[in-house]
């Protein structure tokens, strides 16, 4: 196995994440006045999650869902708070935008195993589980071959693949695959669901997960 150096990766990391929160600063600042108009405060979303060695940290990024309750007080399904300008975020993959800065402070890479809920940790078997032995990206393997699109076993196979075959040049291809999914939307969403079914372990499924 070919290996991206760790402290290669990190320059690159760093460089690329500095420039791009400079050049996207206004349209950020514009997001995040869309976001203050159409569903008010809080702007962004931050939840825990597993990064390397699936060590916690704190998540951020733009909030696509209002917090409507229902008379239970429970919030409602995902379908029904997702907002139009959320609905656009999510389709251009613009709610991970603040991810930057994760990767600027060495929390995520640009590419890697997406970070997903810190209960699956005990779902995953232990082949699955080596998606944690590299950090989490913004994008990965299992995004440019199909996102949501894919059923879990696939995307995580996948994730475990990227861990085996790390590479520079590996991540250049699936940030140049990457724009391409973006431009066109592919696999934002699974049928039925506001992005996917929730991870229930090997072979099992259930309700949104992102």
């Amino acid at each position: 196995m070919t290996t991206t150096p760790l402290s290669a990766a990190r320059v690159r990391d760093v460089t690329v994440a500095s420039l791009l929160l400079v050049v996207t600063s206004p349209l950020l600042v514009a997001i995040s006045i869309a976001i203050l108009v159409t569903m008010g405060r809080p702007v962004f979303f931050v939840q825990q999650r597993p990064g390397l060695h699936g060590e916690p940290f704190r998540l951020v990024k733009f909030r696509t869902m209002t917090l409507k309750r229902g008379d239970d007080g429970e919030l409602l399904p995902d379908e029904q708070r997702l907002t139009g300008v959320g609905r656009f975020l999510r389709a251009t993959s613009l709610d991970e935008l603040p991810e930057l800065w994760h990767v600027f402070t060495g929390e995520m890479s640009l590419v890697g195993p997406r970070p997903l809920l810190p209960e699956y940790l005990d779902l995953y078997s232990p082949e699955q589980a080596r998606r944690h032995e590299v950090p989490p990206g913004i994008t990965g393997l299992a995004q440019v071959e199909g996102r949501n699109a894919l059923d879990w076993e696939e995307r995580l196979a996948l994730d475990v693949r990227y861990v085996e075959e790390r590479s520079f040049w590996l991540d250049v291809r699936i940030l140049a695959r990457t724009l391409v999914a973006v431009l066109t939307r592919r696999g934002v969403r699974q049928p039925g669901h506001a992005t996917s079914e929730r991870f229930r372990g090997s072979g099992e499924h259930g309700g949104s997960a992102r």
